[in-house]
C-alpha cells in the first residue's frame, strides 16, 4: 500500500473545502496548493483502506513524541555517520526495511482546539472549541519535517504572526484510530464530547480480535484512545475500564474489552487524583485491585493476567501467561512496570543507566526492576503470538511511548535509546511476519503521533567520534 492517496495532489491541505469538512472550519494561514504532506486523520483512512483491500492483520506501530530530529539523532548515533540531511533516512530498521513494499511520508499534527474544559464526573465538554483553534501555517513552520521554521515560536502556540494549536497525545492518537479532529486531552469524543468509534472497535464489531502494546501505563493517552472513550485522558481508571471490558463512567453497560492488552503501570501508587473525578480508588492509579481480580480467569474472569512478580523474571512470567492464554483460548492480560508507570527507560548506548537532564534528575533501576519487567519486544511478540492463535482477523497497536516521556524530558540519553528500543521491536514484529504467513495480508502503519521541537545544532557530536 502507498502514500498516494492522501498525499500530493490528494493532501487535505491542498483544498479549502476538504479543511472545511475535517476542522469544521477553515484554519487560518493553513490552505496549501502545493503541500506534499497529508493529515494524522489520514492514518485511520490508510487502516480502511487496508481493511477494504483485504487485509487481515493491520498492526499501527506508533511511537509518541518522536519527531523527525528524534529519529536523525537515533540513526547517527546508531550507525556513527550523519548520513542524511534530509527525507527517509538510513540507518535504523524501519528506515531501512524493504521487505515488503513501503513508502514514506509525513502529515501534520494540529488538533481541533486546545483549551478545553471538561466534567470528568459527567462526562461532558462545557466549553466546545477551547480558546486556541488548531491548523498549520507552512510558511512560518516549514512544509517538510527537517524544515528550519520561520518563526520559532510558532510551533510552540506562541507565533508573531500565526497562533495555532499544537497537538497533545490523546487528540494526535484519536485523529489517528478514529479519523477526526479534536480537542486536546479528548480520547475518542469530537469536539463537542460526543463519542466516536475507533477503528479497533468497529473491527471487532465485524469479527477481529484487538490488541493493545505499550511500554508506558496501559491507560494513557495513545494506549487509551486504540479503544476508549472518556473527556479527559487523565481519567485513567475508567479508561482501563473500557480496556479490559468492566463498567466505566462512560460506557456503564462495559465494553467488550480488547483481547489483549499488555504494558506498564505497575508499583504506582497515588492515595488522591482529582484528575479522575470521584470515582477515583485509591491505589494504583491506572488499574483497580477489584478491577484486576475481576478478569483474572483465576476469579472467573477472561485474562490470562500476567503482572510483575518478585524473584522472577519478567520474560518467564509473561512466555507462561502467553502459553497459558494460547492453550485455553483465552485473552491475555500484562501488567509490569517501575515506580512512575512506565518501563525502565533503554539508554542510547542500550543499558538502563540514563544520564540526567537539565529537567530531571537520573533515573535509577535495581537489578530486580530490569529483571521482573520485559521489554517491548517481549510485549509486542507475546500480543502477536496471542491473536494469531485467536486466529485472523486481528488489529493490533504497539506503542514505543517511552520516547515522550524522554523528550518531556529534554533527555536525549534516553530518547535515542527509547527509539532504539522500539526499533528493536519493529525488528522483530518484521521477523515474525515473514515466519507467520508473510505480508499478503498483513498492513504495518509505523509512524510517530507529533514531535517536541528537538533541535540539534551539531549532529556530529552524536557520531562518537
Amino acid at each position: 500500500m502507498k502514500l498516494d492517496s492522501v498525499a500530493g495532489e490528494n493532501s487535505v491541505y491542498r483544498s479549502e473545502e476538504k479543511l472545511k469538512e475535517l476542522f469544521g472550519f477553515v484554519p487560518t494561514k493553513t490552505v496549501n496548493p502545493d503541500a506534499e504532506y497529508f493529515d494524522q486523520t489520514d492514518v485511520y483512512r490508510l487502516q480502511k483502506l487496508a481493511v477494504e483491500s483485504g487485509k487481515k492483520r493491520i498492526i499501527l506501530f506508533i511511537y509518541d513524541g518522536m519527531d523527525w530530529q528524534t529519529t536523525w539523532a537515533a540513526a547517527i548515533n546508531k550507525t556513527g555517520e550523519v548520513a542524511y540531511r534530509e527525507g527517509r533516512g538510513t540507518g535504523l530498521h524501519f528506515q531501512d526495511y524493504r521487505g515488503t513494499t513501503t513508502d514514506f511520508g509525513y502529515f501534520v499534527t494540529s488538533p481541533h482546539n486546545d483549551g478545553t474544559d471538561v466534567n470528568v464526573n459527567r462526562q461532558i465538554v462545557t466549553s466546545p472549541g477551547g480558546d486556541t483553534p488548531g491548523g498549520y501555517d507552512p510558511v512560518e513552520a516549514g512544509d517538510k519535517p527537517w524544515s528550519i521554521p520561520k518563526d520559532a515560536d510558532y510551533p510552540i502556540a506562541k507565533g508573531k504572526n500565526t497562533v495555532h494549536a499544537f497537538t497533545d497525545s490523546s487528540a494526535s492518537a484519536t485523529s489517528m484510530t478514529s479519523g477526526i479532529k479534536t480537542y486536546n486531552n479528548a480520547v475518542n469524543v469530537d469536539f463537542m464530547g460526543r463519542e466516536v468509534l475507533p477503528i479497533a472497535r468497529q473491527l471487532q464489531n465485524d469479527g477481529w480480535h484487538i490488541g493493545v502494546v505499550t511500554s508506558v501505563p496501559i491507560c494513557h493517552a495513545t494506549p487509551g484512545s486504540a479503544y476508549a472513550n472518556n473527556v479527559h485522558r487523565y481519567d485513567y481508571q475508567d479508561i482501563t475500564r473500557d480496556l479490559i471490558g468492566v463498567p466505566s463512567v462512560f460506557h456503564p453497560g462495559a465494553l467488550p474489552g480488547c483481547d489483549v492488552l499488555i504494558g506498564g503501570g505497575w508499583g504506582d501508587k497515588k492515595d488522591k487524583d482529582g484528575k479522575q473525578g470521584k470515582n477515583f480508588v485509591p491505589g494504583n492509579p491506572y488499574l483497580t485491585e477489584t478491577d484486576l481480580n475481576a478478569i483474572d480467569v483465576a476469579n472467573g474472569g477472561k485474562y490470562v493476567v500476567a503482572q510483575r512478580t518478585p524473584g522472577k523474571r519478567g520474560q518467564e512470567v509473561l512466555r507462561e501467561a502467553t502459553a497459558e492464554a494460547i492453550a485455553k483460548n483465552q485473552r491475555l492480560f500484562g501488567f509490569f512496570g517501575i515506580d512512575g508507570g512506565h518501563l525502565p527507560f533503554q539508554t542510547a548506548n542500550g543499558d538502563f543507566k540514563p544520564t540526567g537532564s537539565r529537567r530531571s534528575k537520573a533515573e535509577k533501576y535495581s537489578e530486580k526492576d530490569i529483571a521482573e519487567n520485559v521489554t517491548l519486544t517481549d510485549m509486542s511478540l507475546a500480543a502477536l503470538a496471542t491473536l494469531e492463535a485467536q486466529g485472523e482477523p486481528w488489529w493490533l497497536m504497539i506503542e514505543a511511548g517511552d520516547v515522550d516521556w524522554a523528550n518531556h524530558s529534554n533527555n536525549i540519553d534516553t530518547s535515542i535509546g527509547a527509539v532504539l528500543s522500539g526499533d528493536e521491536a519493529f525488528h522483530n514484529v518484521t521477523r515474525w511476519i515473514e515466519q507467520h504467513g508473510g505480508w499478503d495480508d498483513t498492513c504495518l502503519i509505523l509512524t510517530a503521533d507529533h514531535g517536541h521541537y528537538l533541535v540539534l545544532e551539531d549532529p556530529e557530536v552524536l557520531t562518537g567520534k
